[in-house]
Formats: structure tokens, C-alpha cells, sequence
């Protein structure tokens, strides 16, 4: 760009100092004549490079996943297709899950033992407190009767002193309340004893009851693991995106071991970092607009939005130890702040290739007016990428 507008400058002088002959060609023509594409230009990029920013570092970062499996086990399938693109939920491979469904039918078959232990332990228990409650009511009811025989008795006593009554019948009312008395003590001895019984195996019986529903708890954390493992077995694509550096097979062995992944799953989901300098990010904030190009898309300009600046990096973080820090013996040379850039507009849809390093500007709220000059040097630097400047 700075080549075109030295170029049209170069053609202006031309057609007045020499084609027309407009103003004389002198030595005070020469300096001028030079002294002003200096200054102009050196203005021209000293404002862009505050209020329109450029990065000649712009790269496109994926998100990568190691796809370790959570099981062991041999592969019996393998659906998925090195650099082939899946959608998320598409199964990716399966591990042999023999094992893991018989340690699943072993210990469905142990919850059932621990079930019917438990059902049989509430159910001692509960008929023990049934025993109690019958002989209680037993004596609730004999209790009641020899009420009424009482009051009777009480009745015949008074009808027999008024000459109204028959002594048969007092005696026979004496006869039953003594009945009811020896029925009263019966029971509440049966009581006494169904008291003592559960008092005795109370402890036991609830203990048992405990141990049983303990059991069944650990048995139904431990199937629940086991189904867990099982349905590890298949593993599906986690988003949308493509699986890359496959070296597995059929037949392959597998271990959960962090540094032994069976491949890498690029998503589509990308970020777009820019990397700029520390004195060029003062006047920029989040939601500025942006624009990049790559030269993977000749020509192509990539629109964006400033999403955030990580005002953080390394120099700024120190290691612990028990050395005290290291300050150097040289003036640290400064590192740079990455811009996180978000696409708009038509740009959101492309698919961008991971790893591809490009060029880019940020345009500010501040003299808008300046901003057409950095366009046109990104449009002009885009097209020159169909240039291939190679010698074979």
C-alpha cells in the first residue's frame, strides 16, 4: 500500500514539475518534494498503528482432545476414519465389554441376595414388635372386661342387700371377676415376657438390619461403577469435529494412561488469537471490529469482533522455589498479549484450518476516518497470497 501511494505521489510531482511545468524544479522544490512522503507516511502509520492496530501474528487454534480411554480392553470395532469429520454422538470405537457385563450380572445377582437379606432382617424384627403389640392389647382387653365384671359384681352386691337381688347370681358375678383377674395376670405376664424377648434381641435383630442395608448400599455403589465401566466401553464423539492421527486398530490393546491416546479429536468449535505488542492494546476494547485474512483464503478477508484481551502471560507468573528469583543480567525482552477475536457476520459459518498463521487488524472508536487506509493494506496484502513464490 505504502508503494501505491509513493507511486501516485511520485506521478503528481511528475505532472508538475515536469510534464506542465507548473512550479520550477529547484533545490527548495527537491526538499520538499522529499520531506513530504517522509513525514506523511511516518504520520500515516504511527496514528494506524494506535487507532487501527495490526497483528502479523494471527493464528487459528483448535480445541484438541486426547482420546484416552476410561477402560481397558481390546478394540471389536472401530467405526471411526482418520481426518473424516463426525458429528457429535457418532461412536468413535468400542472396547470388548465382555467382562464388564459379567462383573454387571454378577453384582445384579448380589443385589438381590442383599434384598432378600434385608427382607428377611425387617421382617424378624417386625414380628417380634407384633408379638409385643398382641399380648399389649391381649392385656387391654382382658383389662376392659374385668371393668364391666367389677362394676356387675358391685351391682348384684347392691340389689342383694336391697332384697331385690339372687345370691346365685352374685356369686356367679363374683366368679367371673375372678376368672377375668387370673386372665389379666396371664396376659400381662405373656406381655412381660414378649417385652423382655425383644428387648433381648432388639439390638441384635436392628443390628442386623443395619449390617444388611449397609451391604446393599456398598453392593449398589459398586453396580453402579460397573455399569458406569460398561458404558465406557463405547466411546462417542464428544462435539462436532474430526478425528486426526488414528494409529489404532481392530484387535488394538487399550489402558486409562494419560500419555497413550488412542487418537486426537479436533472440534470445529475454533478460536482466533491475535498477538500484539504491549503498547498497542491501550485504546482497544472488547467488541471492536476486526478483520483478518490467511493465507489459506487468498483474497479472502475474515470478518471479526474483539470477544477479550487475556491480559495475562508468562512474565508475569514466578516459579515457586525455594531460590530466590532470578532477575537476569539483561533487560527482559517484553512478551506480547493475546487478543481473542470472535467471527461475525458470513465468517461465522467457515471452517477455518487449524494451525494456519495469517495477519490482521483491530479498528477502533477513535478516528474512524484512518481506518479505509488500513483496508486497503489488508486487501492488497491478502491478494498477494496467491503469489507462490517458490523456485520449483
Amino acid at each position: 500500500m505504502d508503494a501505491l501511494l509513493l507511486a501516485a505521489y511520485a506521478l503528481v510531482v511528475w505532472l508538475i514539475f515536469f510534464k506542465f511545468r507548473w512550479l520550477p524544479w529547484n533545490a527548495t522544490a527537491m526538499v520538499i518534494v522529499f520531506t513530504i512522503p517522509v513525514v506523511a507516511l511516518t504520520l500515516m502509520v504511527l496514528t494506524l498503528n494506535v487507532v487501527a492496530p495490526s497483528s502479523h501474528d494471527v493464528r487459528v487454534v483448535g480445541k484438541v482432545l486426547q482420546v484416552v480411554p476410561q477402560v481397558r480392553g481390546r478394540i471389536v470395532e472401530l467405526p471411526a476414519e482418520g481426518n473424516r469429520r463426525y458429528r457429535k454422538g457418532d461412536v468413535l470405537l468400542r472396547i470388548d465389554p465382555t467382562p464388564y457385563q459379567a462383573s454387571v450380572r454378577q453384582l445384579e445377582r448380589r443385589l438381590m441376595a442383599d434384598d432378600a437379606a434385608l427382607a428377611e432382617a425387617q421382617a424378624s424384627a417386625r414380628q417380634l414388635g407384633e408379638s409385643v403389640r398382641g399380648a399389649a392389647g391381649r392385656v387391654s382387653t382382658v383389662t376392659a372386661r374385668l371393668t364391666l365384671a367389677r362394676q356387675r359384681l358391685k351391682e348384684q352386691d347392691a340389689l342383694l342387700a336391697a332384697g331385690a337381688g339372687a345370691k346365685f347370681e352374685r356369686d356367679e358375678a363374683l366368679s367371673r371377676q375372678r376368672e377375668l383377674e387370673g386372665e389379666l395376670a396371664s396376659a400381662q405376664a405373656a406381655e412381660d415376657e414378649a417385652r423382655q424377648k425383644l428387648s433381648a434381641k432388639s439390638q441384635g435383630e436392628f443390628a442386623a438390619i443395619a449390617t444388611a442395608r449397609a451391604r446393599r448400599a456398598e453392593t449398589e455403589v459398586l453396580l453402579e461403577q460397573a455399569r458406569w465401566e460398561l458404558d465406557q466401553t463405547v466411546y462417542r464423539a464428544p462435539a462436532d469435529g474430526k478425528v486426526v492421527n488414528l494409529q489404532v486398530r481392530v484387535g488394538t490393546m487399550l489402558v486409562p494412561f494419560p500419555f497413550s491416546p488412542a487418537f486426537s479429536f479436533v472440534e470445529d468449535q475454533q478460536e482466533v488469537l491475535a498477538f500484539y505488542r504491549q503498547n498497542e492494546l491501550y485504546q482497544v476494547k472488547e467488541g471492536d471490529l476486526a478483520e483478518i485474512f490467511l493465507p489459506t483464503h487468498p483474497g479472502q478477508i475474515i470478518k471479526a469482533r474483539v470477544d477479550s484481551i487475556v491480559w495475562a502471560q508468562s512474565q508475569g507468573q514466578v516459579a515457586q522455589g525455594g531460590m530466590l528469583p532470578s532477575t537476569g543480567t539483561a533487560d527482559t525482552v517484553p512478551n506480547r498479549f493475546a487478543v481473542k477475536l470472535a467471527l461475525r457476520d458470513e465468517s461465522r459459518q467457515q471452517l477455518l484450518p487449524v494451525g494456519a498463521v495469517g495477519a490482521g487488524a483491530i479498528y477502533t472508536e477513535h478516528l474512524k476516518m484512518f481506518h479505509i487506509v488500513r483496508m486497503v493494506f489488508l486487501r492488497v496484502s491478502s491478494k498477494l497470497n496467491y503469489l507462490v513464490l517458490k523456485l520449483h
